[in-house]
């Protein structure tokens, strides 16, 4: 019993590895989608294209992501910001955002 606990859980860990390898997949063509938006102005439309391919579809099933039209719109949507994915997880980011919103709140 105690093999098959500790392989259950081998296992779950590897899923883990694997959904977040797919995950850092997912940004990096978020990235790569900011790029062509500077560069070319077609990003958020990019994103849906590989979003909605077959490709595209399985990296997102496989990082634990739905690949539904909703999904689809908040990609764009974030690709339209133009913050890249990195500055977008940081700290300093994420506090700068909270003060933005503590400061709307004030101004309400």
């Amino acid at each position: 019993m105690r093999d098959f606990v500790d392989g259950s859980a081998f296992n779950f860990e590897q899923g883990q590895r694997a959904r977040k390898l797919f995950a850092a997949v997912v940004l990096a063509a978020l990235d790569d989608a900011i790029a062509d938006d500077k560069k070319y102005g077609n990003g958020p439309e990019q994103i849906a294209r590989w979003a909605r391919s077959r490709d595209g579809r399985e990296v997102l099933s496989c990082a634990g992501i739905d690949p539904n039209e909703r999904v689809v719109k908040g990609l764009m949507e974030f690709v339209s910001k133009g913050v890249r994915t990195s500055v977008a997880l940081s700290r300093e980011e994420s506090e700068r955002r909270m003060a933005a919103e503590a400061d709307e709140a004030e101004a309400a």
